[in-house]
């Protein structure tokens, strides 16, 4: 039923782009609905996000077809999963600086103006840059040994396009 209606629903996008992505969108809709965990809260979430994007796609795509508009709906776009928005990173960056400045002020308060204060901070930075950096490489090396790394996700999905692509030739 979920399926039948997702594939009415791609029927909304115009037709060049119906005929470019259907399949592969149909394809992506079924995989990740079968990952889906059984709390109804959680399903009703991810059709939500999932119509919705198609939606908003839609109306997208024809803006794009009609006016050479490239409107995007950053709040309805189609999501494989949650993720922190870039500014995050850099709020957090500030926040960051300000705790740091907080110490500064305190180590001159405490009578120590550049002292012990400063030198432990900045080490403590230094630790956290390097260990962060070390736990990155490590990561990755884990993921590309696993075979599980972007590059190797980019290459199943080259194979899966040629695969789609074949069907539809024959």
């Amino acid at each position: 039923m979920t399926l039948a209606v997702y594939c009415w629903l791609l029927w909304l996008y115009p037709r060049s782009y119906r005929l470019d992505l259907h399949e592969e969108m149909t394809f992506a809709f079924r995989e990740a609905r079968s990952t889906l965990p059984p709390a109804l809260a959680t399903k009703i979430s991810f059709y939500r996000r999932e119509y919705f994007g198609l939606l908003a796609g839609a109306l997208c795509a024809h803006l794009d077809c009609l006016f050479g508009v490239d409107v995007s709906f950053r709040r309805f776009d189609m999501q494989p999963q949650f993720r922190f928005p870039r500014s995050t990173i850099y709020l957090m960056l500030v926040i960051f600086g300000g705790v740091v400045l907080a110490i500064g002020a305190a180590a001159k308060v405490a009578g120590d103006p550049v002292g012990a204060g400063w030198r432990t901070v900045m080490s403590l930075l230094v630790f956290m840059l390097l260990s962060m950096g070390i736990v990155a490489a490590a990561v990755w090396g884990v993921l590309h040994g696993l075979r599980c790394s972007g590059v190797h996700r980019l290459e199943s999905l080259q194979s899966h396009m040629d695969s789609v692509q074949s069907r539809g030739n024959q």
